[in-house]
């Protein structure tokens, strides 16, 4: 059909309708908010997770749409840390949640804050829209495939001017004797009735070298707490007649009944979740499952609710030059985002797809039509005249030496 110029006039045209009925806005007052954050998800990984979600399904891909692709508005966003030109997570979060650029490493502090110096916390501190809306009265809720404590869900509770404070144990001295709090202390005392919160980062609630319950003989994963606090079992004690649940696998949590649980504390691993690609379909449960379970508890609240949902490890995938794996988490963040269509209205519920920064990811070559997204291009390179793979990260050199030269990839498992 795509031979026939006839299906693509009419597809304009179609287009053309759905964007004039855009001309009447839907004025309505949003009572629900929920904003998907794909971390490192900048315009080629769209593309390239576009074609993959049409590959997945049988399809050549490219004609593929994402259910961001469905929706009615499209815009680029300009993004840096008021001290940075390439932004980081931490920065980027401050900005998107409370509305002020801040310094690299930084959440939920202004630029006067300085990175790692304790002292210049107080007074700097700038909240989020997630404490905007419990105080509006609004139900609120976390849902990430990192840490609970990483940098993008902790700019909407913590005030913390290093990142990478996930426990006490990860400061130093000087920062505790000062009386800076480290972020996972934040997460349960700075709003502590956040309605919902789900992610990983097990390890930084418990007391140092409290054997994991789901790897206890795994040193890595115990408790690092220097403090000696269990904060899963000061929020299981805070919320025991609140109708509140503490979960960490995925079979206590689709055993829930949503309309009997009111706060829900999900912690199902002891850092950053698995890559969706490597989770125990089991024991773990997707990202659309959680955004699932978290909308269904946060809906019953007439007032409404605010979910930030971050596809996190589209990020960690290209930090470690995995595409394969970064794509994979968009795919599913895409279907995270098509399921919560499904559980609200667009009548009353504003839904906002974006991302804090982008990654040397690209993908080239002059591949054909339906060239699975992680093959090799047509031709072989005019440099070396050997086979290079149709995507690239920039900041490679993505490719191993083998006696002095690249190594020839069409000889191994480049997918």
């Amino acid at each position: 059909q795509e031979k026939d110029p006839k299906f693509w006039n009419t597809w304009a045209q179609r287009t053309l309708k759905n964007a004039l009925t855009l001309q009447d806005l839907n004025k309505n007052k949003a009572k629900n908010l929920i904003l998907f954050l794909g971390d490192g998800m900048g315009v080629p990984t769209v593309t390239a997770a576009r074609i993959l979600k049409g590959q997945l399904n049988g399809q050549s891909g490219e004609e593929t749409q994402l259910e961001m692709d469905k929706f009615p508005f499209v815009s680029l966003a300009k993004t840096y840390n008021t001290n940075a030109q390439v932004p980081d997570s931490a920065g980027t979060a401050t900005a998107y949640l409370c509305g002020v650029k801040a310094n690299e490493g930084t959440v939920g502090v202004s630029a006067a804050a300085v990175r790692s110096q304790c002292n210049t916390t107080e007074g700097n501190e700038v909240t989020s829209i997630l404490r905007w809306a419990k105080d509006a009265g609004k139900s609120v809720g976390i849902v990430t495939t990192t840490r609970v404590n990483h940098a993008t869900p902790s700019a909407a509770y913590a005030h913390c001017v290093d990142r990478d404070w996930y426990s006490d144990n990860e400061m130093p001295a000087e920062a505790l004797q000062a009386g800076c709090k480290d972020i996972a202390r934040q997460l349960f005392e700075n709003i502590p009735n956040i309605d919902v919160i789900m992610g990983g980062g097990r390890k930084y609630m418990f007391p140092k070298n409290k054997s994991d319950v789901e790897y206890p003989d795994v040193a890595k994963h115990s408790g690092t707490r220097k403090d000696g606090r269990n904060l899963v079992q000061e929020w299981t004690d805070r919320m025991k007649d609140k109708k509140g649940h503490y979960v960490w696998n995925k079979k206590q949590l689709l055993s829930l009944n949503p309309n009997n649980v009111d706060y829900l504390l999900g912690l199902f691993e002891p850092a950053d979740l698995t890559y969706d690609l490597e989770r125990n379909t089991e024991t773990d449960p997707s990202l659309t499952e959680m955004v699932e379970v978290a909308i269904k508890i946060l809906r019953k609240n007439p007032s409404g609710f605010y979910l930030l949902v971050e596809g996190g490890r589209i990020d960690h995938g290209h930090h470690e030059g995995k595409a394969k794996q970064a794509l994979h988490e968009a795919v599913e963040m895409d279907r995270a985002i098509g399921r919560a269509a499904l559980l609200t209205s667009i009548h009353d519920t504003l839904t906002i797809v974006t991302a804090d920064h982008s990654h040397m990811f690209n993908f080239g070559g002059y591949t054909v039509r339906g060239n699975t997204i992680f093959g090799l291009a047509p031709m072989l390179s005019d440099i070396d005249q050997k086979p290079f793979t149709s995507i690239l990260y920039g900041n490679g050199p993505g490719y191993k030496i083998v006696n002095g030269a690249r190594e020839n990839v069409s000889t191994i498992n480049y997918r």
